[in-house]
């Protein structure tokens, strides 16, 4: 065990990633466990609803969840109320993966083009299931400008992180305040439809 994974867990800020899935969230998830903080990474259906069930009914987002948890990426209830979680969880850390937007939009498709195969196999129960290339464009260029609006006058809360554009360990680190590791970046999910990108 690290170091860091040695802290005490109520004593760290919790770290919120609001990237949009397909960004590198699974991959940062990684690298937030190698850091030692205790991540959850989407926890599906069953995650998101516990979440939007707390947000309705006015408790703090996480209520449902086990609180040991320090870190949170793909959970979409998080994701797109990040300001609540800044108010219910002051001192929190927000982290914001991007990446070019066509090739975004490309691993988009692809990733509902296989849950559709895995749905018509009764292997996949969720229901991301339409490919909507101009509602998806809209929403990215929606959320990166909501987020960096929202942490324009606190740029120290945020770190936006183009992962998949070659940012590793440094920028993360800073940002946590971690020494950065000699182990490489733990890089997952990668597809290269062009040089530039993963």
């Amino acid at each position: 065990m690290s170091a860091e994974a040695a802290l005490d867990s109520q004593a760290r800020a919790k770290v919120f990633g609001i990237g949009l899935n397909k960004t590198g969230t699974l991959s940062l998830h990684e690298a937030l466990e190698f850091l030692g903080y205790r991540s959850l990474h989407h926890g599906g259906m069953e995650t998101m609803s516990l979440v939007q069930k707390a947000i309705a009914e006015g408790k703090p987002m996480l209520t449902p969840l086990d609180p040991d948890f320090e870190a949170f990426t793909d959970i979409f209830g998080l994701t797109y109320h990040f300001y609540l979680a800044d108010v219910q969880y002051p001192g929190s850390r927000f982290i914001l993966t991007v990446r070019e937007l066509d090739d975004w939009l490309d691993s988009r498709r692809r990733h509902v083009e296989k849950n559709r195969e895995m749905n018509a196999a009764g292997q996949y129960q969720d229901g991301f299931l339409k490919v909507d290339l101009e509602l998806w464009e809209a929403e990215y260029v929606e959320h990166e400008a909501v987020v960096r609006g929202y942490f324009a006058d606190r740029p120290d809360d945020l770190l936006v992180f183009k992962l998949i554009g070659g940012d590793g360990w440094e920028p993360l680190c800073e940002f946590l305040g971690h020494p950065v590791p000699e182990a490489p970046f733990p890089w997952t999910n990668q597809f290269r439809p062009s040089a530039a990108s993963r």
